[in-house]
């Protein structure tokens, strides 16, 4: 985005290195604090990735290490990221929102690498003020979400009507604190597919099956559970793992890194 359409004026940062910091809500999700390596991973939903210090490492599938300021990656897709220490917005959008087309509006003169857009231009003034705001949880969702609005006048999706209501539905299943994830043949029952048909037309249209898509819902549930004030236990109790291990063990599997990095002296 150029200058003047910045939406905030930069926020003044405090010294020392702020926590990390992490806002779920209204089908977004950010986080935005210092990387290291994170090991191949994919997500449930597109992302925006940018580095807040400079370029960082991003390698697509099996193919070769990138330098890049900014990307836009479709879920589904697998890649890693070589930070060094360094700070990395991290910016998702789920499918009841907008999809990919949103995010990648966000680059300017990105190139097509594995099915990702790797660009050396983007958004990246903004996000580095929330980084740098240490009351930035007050604002976090107002500013994404004029982010996206702005995005938004270039980049429109429409979802099929089915799948809007399996996800309202599984959104409404992870409702439930401690309940374990709505099967397959009840979701697709709801909205009248079999389930062959209905995992088919989820992946076609979402990039990533059913059960991926719902792992990262569980997921979210969990980090927003621990940004709220929970314990890792009782977060891990609330989305439906079994105990703090299988959470620890998606979480790596999820983000390609510990929780420990990510989750750990958060801002509130």
């Amino acid at each position: 985005m150029a200058e003047s359409g910045r939406l905030y004026k930069r926020a003044a940062a405090e010294d020392g290195a702020p926590g990390p910091l992490w806002h779920l809500g209204g089908g977004l999700t950010f986080f935005a604090g210092p990387l290291d390596y994170n090991a191949s991973h994919q997500h449930g939903a597109p992302v925006y990735l940018a580095g807040l210090d400079g370029p960082f490492g991003l390698r697509i599938g099996g193919g070769p290490w990138l330098t890049c300021r900014t990307a836009a990656i479709p879920a589904g897709v697998p890649h890693e990221l070589d930070l060094g220490g360094s700070p990395l917005a991290v910016f998702y959008v789920e499918a009841t929102v907008a999809g990919f087309d949103i995010l990648a509006s966000l680059l300017r003169g990105a190139e097509e690498t594995g099915g990702a857009l790797v660009g050396g231009r983007g958004e990246t003034r903004l996000l580095r003020d929330l980084y740098e705001d240490r009351h930035a949880t007050r604002w976090a969702g107002e500013a994404l979400r004029d982010l996206l609005d702005f995005s938004g006048r270039r980049a429109t999706r429409t979802i099929d009507p089915r799948l809007s209501r399996a996800l309202q539905a599984l959104q409404a299943s992870s409702d439930e604190p401690g309940d374990a994830p709505m099967p397959v043949a009840c979701i697709a029952r709801a909205v009248g597919l079999s389930p062959s048909r209905f995992q088919h037309l989820f992946t076609e249209e979402m990039g990533v099956p059913f059960r991926r898509y719902r792992a990262w819902s569980r997921m979210r549930t969990a980090i927003a559970e621990i940004v709220s004030g929970a314990n890792f236990t009782t977060a891990a109790h609330t989305a439906g793992y079994a105990d703090q291990a299988h959470f620890a063990h998606d979480f790596r599997r999820t983000f390609g890194a510990p929780a420990s990095r990510s989750l750990t002296g958060i801002r509130s």
